[in-house]
């Protein structure tokens, strides 16, 4: 049984714990989630690995987007050869349009088997009604006044 605490990124504190068991795919993760937040499951979602700063890394998408059907999904990932051990941690993203952004950790995983599977155990928060805005700001890599393609500037295209 695994104990996970999932966190929504927003400015209040929006944190549900729930129980489930460690056999489950991550496909059904996402539907425990999604419930457990209020929304119905339906909208496209996506988890991501990520390291303990929450860095983040390989997509673990709802289908299989690989052409040869090799490629790795949410169906394809049992929760406890995905999760290993306590304090991993997955980020998860439901609704692409609108980008609702959870944080998954694992907190505590015990052998002990338990009936009424899955069971969110603490509810803190009311779920906003609008995700809220994400910002996407590319790095500001120095980039010096002189750029490498000012050469093109003074070029005329209508020669040719």
């Amino acid at each position: 049984m695994y104990k996970i605490r999932v966190i929504l990124d927003t400015k209040e504190d929006v944190i549900r714990t729930i129980l489930v068991d460690d056999t489950i795919n991550l496909e059904t993760l996402h539907i425990i989630i999604s419930k457990a937040f209020g929304f119905e499951g339906q909208e496209m979602a996506s988890f991501y690995r990520t390291d303990d700063e929450w860095n983040q890394g390989e997509e673990i998408p709802l289908f299989n987007m690989a052409e040869a059907g090799e490629g790795i999904s949410m169906q394809t990932c049992i929760l406890k050869e995905t999760l290993f051990k306590e304090n991993d941690k997955l980020i998860y993203v439901y609704d692409f349009l609108n980008m609702w952004t959870f944080y998954v950790d694992v907190v505590e995983i015990s052998t002990e088997q338990k009936t009424n599977l899955p069971k969110t155990i603490l509810s803190v928060g009311e779920i906003p009604t609008e995700a809220p805005k994400k910002e996407f700001i590319a790095e500001d890599f120095g980039k010096d006044d002189d750029d490498e393609f000012d050469i093109f500037d003074d070029f005329d295209f209508n020669e040719y």
